[in-house]
């Protein structure tokens, strides 16, 4: 698994059995995401490129792309393929191979609804998070927009019913239950048993409606956490957990020394063992005994941390 800084990038053993090491030292990495259960990480860096970080060495892709990447996802291994999201705008790129550049997927710009998609402030949209299925549907979460999805790996896409709210934050998945869709969004957790056909606000226990991060359990469709907060610039955050699809939510602030003002999407996250990690204030946390048992696993070493030191998590 892997975590950024302000100002690095750090691998850790899923179980959290050994101290951080550092991979990558510098401020210009964006989104990330891990290949190859965790051994690997593609890493968006300014200006377009790639960097994939694994016991190799390093390797820089040119991408091509001018706008900032927001999101990447791993749609195969072999070959190498990414979607990747970008802000300010609303595009995904599909990415064949480790030469680039990347393709710029032209059903998706040519979606109906993408005249619709806005964003409070009034700036352009962003495809905040991906996610897969086991099978190949791709899923994209639009801010603001909805979820669109791919029935084939990122090729072709359509938007997901209308039943969920437009306002997401993060789209998850489950590689124990293809059909399960998840979504944290502005008025709390939806789940979706067929793929994003209808959709289910599950709400109930949770202290506000604000919902920003959501992570599920690998093997275990039901097992969930997710964050809350009071609303977009924070004021007050919650971390819950479902073990029951979402049905109800059970506060764990208590568990943390940290009384967290706001927990950002991509700040939790499930490692492929199922533990648990996430980023509460200037700490990283470790889940363990499905994500009921957390402690303090590691803070920065930086002297004069900022208000957020820990960006993101990536498993």
């Amino acid at each position: 698994m892997f975590f950024a800084t302000n100002n690095a990038i750090y691998t850790i053993e899923d179980n959290g059995n050994k101290e951080p090491t550092q991979v990558y030292e510098g401020t210009d990495h964006q989104a990330m995401v891990s290949l190859s259960k965790g051994q690997t990480v593609a890493v968006a860096l300014s200006g377009g490129t790639l960097l994939i970080l694994s016991k190799n060495g390093e390797k820089r892709i040119p991408t091509g792309i001018e706008d900032p990447i927001a999101s990447l996802l791993v749609v195969r291994e072999d070959p190498l393929t990414l979607l990747i999201g970008t802000d300010e705008g609303a595009y995904v790129y599909r990415l064949v191979g480790e030469e680039g550049p990347a393709e710029r997927v032209k059903t998706f710009d040519e979606l109906e609804c993408r005249k619709d998609w806005y964003t409070p402030w009034g700036g352009p949209p962003a495809v905040r998070t991906l996610a897969k299925t086991k099978d190949g549907f791709c899923y994209a979460d639009i801010h603001v927009g909805s979820i669109m999805r791919s029935p084939d790996e990122g090729v072709s896409w359509e938007p997901v019913t209308p039943d969920l709210n437009k306002d997401v934050h993060q789209v998850a998945t489950c590689p124990a239950d293809d059909n399960k869709v998840y979504a944290n969004t502005a008025n709390g957790v939806y789940v979706s048993n067929d793929r994003g056909n209808s959709w289910v606000n599950r709400i109930e226990g949770l202290p506000v409606r604000y919902g920003t991060a959501i992570a599920v359990a690998p093997t275990n469709p039901d097992l969930m956490i997710a964050t809350v907060q009071r609303g977009p610039r924070g004021g007050g955050a919650w971390f819950c957990r479902s073990d029951n699809g979402g049905a109800t939510w059970t506060q764990l602030n208590d568990q943390f020394t940290e009384s967290p003002d706001r927990i950002s999407t991509g700040f939790i996250a499930y490692a492929s063992d199922g533990t648990a990690w996430a980023i509460i204030g200037k700490t990283l946390y470790i889940g363990q005994d499905q994500a009921t048992d957390w402690h303090a696993f590691w803070t920065p070493p930086e002297s004069d941390l900022p208000e957020y030191p820990i960006r993101t998590l990536t498993a």
